[in-house]
Order: structure tokens, then C-alpha cells, then sequence
């Protein structure tokens, strides 16, 4: 599937609009924000219901680390060459067709759950998740850069990390409070999922993707996309990656904080075995996170961009690692919302400097396999941590398991901030301040 000749983008030479919401007068880049937000709505809600549904049916922790094991593998053996794919098909096409096969996956999850199929088939199932989300995911931050203007590009970077928040943060409320109306079922929430992600490819159907204005850096021999898939197109971009410290840098960081610090794949055991909160608490801890992440995007949007975005990000992970701590240690319901809350918003800090960062120092033409890089960094810290996680909480309980991996991330932060000086001496987090 070639990608056909688009229409000319909205006068990107024309003097760009200012202020915080001059990024929303954009048709394309509208909905394409609400059509990630009603497909992330019901990815949220399939999640609370995924968690809640095996661990009621297994009792154990390893299970809901084992969700995270599912979708990662597929991830880990098709993000570099779905990259690959990007670069050099149609980025509007594949989003769309993706969501339509997660709307399949989500009715396939409700069949299982209403005839209580084996576990292996809801694992199955989450298998083909990860697949498709292997080429949702560079196809989506591959897009991105093209509806906006470069000056507005991080003011659009924070705007969607806000919306993709929001639906993070109501999504596992709802999912929670479905479960809890229905008497425990999951199925209603499956189908929901699958409601959400079929609205958001009618949402991108209408939308037009401009060609790319001229990055700084022109296209090489090594980073031109072809048509034929080799070893080397697949590696080129990791190999863009090396060649910029303060990517690599904020990747790598990212990496290894989440890795160790994220404690979203043991909140139902936190849910129901520490806090006594029920699926409604549930529902509302992993809402948590997001509506820190929400919180923060609506102020970063209201400011000009990062002045030292490098210590700005080190300070944030930082900050994520004691809170992590302090929900692992915590036993109030009201005290550990908070902490979660605390590091949803300064995860959205790390988010803003890293997806804002990576496409503006990314030549059209590698975007697609250095957003797979990240993706693949992103997937491997949030799945893989999901089963280190339960692994670790399986062996020497939960409350050892989150918080051994905040003060892991706090070793990470020093770490990284000694290994890559040049993420300490990241500056401006403008376009124009981006030439390394």
C-alpha cells in the first residue's frame, strides 16, 4: 500500500500562529487528538478489566506480570521492521487499519470473557494486541510532525500527551465502575473497547497528511528509506539514534525508569489485598497516574517551552523514583492516589522533552524507524516492567517490588546524568534550539 499524493499542507511558510491553543485551530491535527483519545479511552478500560478479570480467575501476581510478557514479544520481533514499513507506505492508512484489527482483538477478548474461555486465550489475544500496536506506534509518532508547523510542534506534543491522558485517567474509572455495575463481568468493557477503536479510524479517514518540510539534516545514503526491507534499513534506526547523545540519552532514561519504577501492573493487588479499595479503587488508582500526566500537560501548554529541559527531565525521573517509594510504602488509599498522581506528572515532563526532541533532530525519512526505536524502548519499559514487576512481587511480596524499583529509578537518574552530559546541557526545547 503506496502512499498516494497528499494535498498541499495549510501554508506551513505562512507567520505561525501564537499562543497555547493556536495548535487547535488545525482541522487534521483535531482528529487526529480525539481519535487517539477515543481509542485510548477504551485501550484504558480494557486494561483495568484485563487485570481485574486474571487476577480474579488466577489469584496470582505472576498472571498479571505474564499480560505484560504477552504483548511485549510480538513488539520486541516486529517494531523495527513495522518501522521499516512505516518509512515507506502510507502512516494515515496503517493507523487505521491497525485500530480496525484492535476493534477484532476487543471482540474476541468479550467471547472469551462471557464464555469463560482458558486464560491462554485471553493471553493469545493480547499477543495480537501487541502486534498491532507494533505498527500503531511509529506510525502514530511518525504522523505527528506532519500536521503541525515545526514551531508548534511541542505546543501539539504536550496538547496530545494531555488528551491521551485524560483518556488514560477516565478510562480506568469507567472500566472499574462497569466492572463493579455488571457485577464483575468484563465482557461490556471488551466491547467498548472495541466501539472506541473502530471511532478512531472513521476520525482519520478524513484526514490529510502535507508532505514534510525540510529537516536540518539532509537525507545519506544511510538514512534514505527504500523500498526493499534489508538488515541495514531495519538498524538504521538505531543507528540515527547513536549518533545523537541527547536522543539516546532521554530514551535510555525513559527506559530504565519506568523498567524499574512503574508499579501499575501490581494495582490490583494494591486494590484488593492492601487498600481494601475494590474494583471502583482500582479503577481510580490507575486513573491516578493519568490525571497527573493531564495536570502537568495543561501547565506545560500555558508555558513557553522547556529553558533547561535536560535537568528538567533528570529532576522529573527523580522525582517519579521518591514516589514510587512512597506509594510502595504506603497503606492510606488517599496517600498512594497521591504519589501515583505525583508520578503521572512528572512521567508527562519526560514525555514532552522526548517526543518533542526525537522528530525535531529526525529527518522525514528515518521518522518512522527511529519512532520504532522508541517505541521499542517505550514498549520494553512498560511490558517488561510489567513482568519484572509481578515476578519480583511473586517472590518477595509487593510492597518489595515497587519500592526496590524507585530506588532503583533514583539510580538510574545518577547514572544517567553521569553517562550523558550532554542531556545535563540540553537547553530550549524549541525547534530552533535543537541543532546539535
Amino acid at each position: 500500500m503506496s502512499a498516494p499524493p497528499t494535498s498541499p499542507p495549510p501554508s506551513s511558510a505562512e507567520t505561525v500562529p501564537e499562543g497555547s491553543y493556536a495548535v487547535l485551530a488545525l482541522r487534521d491535527f483535531r482528529l487526529f487528538i480525539l481519535g487517539r483519545f477515543a481509542a485510548n479511552l477504551g485501550q484504558q478500560m480494557l486494561g483495568v478489566a484485563v487485570g481485574w478479570e486474571l487476577y480474579e480467575r488466577t489469584g496470582s501476581s505472576l498472571a498479571l506480570g505474564l499480560v505484560g510478557l504477552a504483548q511485549i514479544t510480538p513488539m520486541l520481533l516486529l517494531t523495527l521492521p513495522a518501522g521499516h514499513w512505516v518509512d515507506v507506505h502510507d502512516r494515515r492508512w496503517i493507523i487505521i487499519l491497525t485500530q480496525l484489527g484492535l476493534a477484532v482483538v476487543g471482540l474476541g477478548l468479550a467471547a472469551v470473557s462471557w464464555t469463560h474461555a482458558p486464560v491462554v486465550c485471553t493471553y493469545t489475544l493480547l499477543a495480537v494486541m501487541g502486534t498491532g500496536r507494533a505498527f500503531l506506534w511509529p506510525a502514530t509518532g511518525a504522523i505527528l510532525p506532519l500536521l503541525v508547523p515545526r514551531a508548534l510542534l511541542s505546543k501539539a506534543v504536550a496538547w496530545n500527551s494531555g488528551m491521551f491522558q485524560f483518556s488514560a485517567s477516565c478510562g480506568p474509572a469507567l472500566g472499574g465502575l462497569l466492572i463493579w455495575w455488571t457485577g464483575g463481568h468484563a465482557a461490556v468493557v471488551y466491547l467498548i473497547h472495541a466501539v472506541a477503536a473502530f471511532t478512531c479510524a472513521v476520525l482519520l479517514l478524513p484526514v490529510r497528511v502535507p508532505p514534510a518540510e525540510t529537516d536540518a539534516e539532509p537525507a545519506t545514503a544511510t538514512t534514505t528509506a527504500t523500498r526493499k526491507m534489508t538488515f541495514r534499513s531495519l538498524l538504521a534506526g538505531i543507528a540515527f539514534v547513536r549518533r545523537k547523545p541527547v536522543m539516546l540519552g532521554a530514551i535510555t532514561l525513559d527506559l530504565f525508569a519506568v523498567l524499574l519504577g512503574g508499579a501499575t501492573a501490581l494495582l490490583p493487588v494494591y486494590a484488593k489485598d492492601i487498600l481494601h479499595a475494590g474494583p471502583q479503587g482500582l479503577g481510580w488508582l490507575q486513573a491516578a497516574l493519568p490525571a497527573g500526566s493531564v495536570a502537568m500537560a495543561v501547565f506545560l501548554a500555558h508555558r513557553p517551552p522547556l529553558a533547561r529541559a535536560g535537568w528538567a527531565m533528570l529532576g522529573a525521573v527523580g522525582i517519579f523514583g521518591l514516589a514510587t517509594i512512597g506509594f510502595g510504602l504506603s497503606h492510606l488509599f488517599l496517600v498512594s492516589w497521591l504519589m501515583l498522581f505525583c508520578c503521572g506528572a512528572m512521567d508527562n515532563i519526560s514525555v514532552v522533552v522526548r517526543h518533542t526532541l526525537i522528530p525535531l533532530l529526525t529527518p522525514d525519512e528515518m521518522r518512522g524507524r527511529v519512532a520504532a526505536v522508541n517505541s521499542l524502548f517505550i514498549s520494553a519499559s512498560n511490558e517488561i516492567g510489567s513482568f519484572e514487576s509481578g515476578l519480583v512481587a511473586s517472590l518477595f511480596g509487593p510492597v518489595i517490588s515497587v519500592v526496590s524499583g524507585g530506588i532503583g529509578t533514583l539510580l538510574v537518574v545518577l547514572w544517567i546524568a553521569t553517562a550523558w552530559p550532554e542531556l545535563r546541557r540540553f537547553g530550549r526545547l524549541d525547534g530552533a534550539a535543537l541543532a546539535e
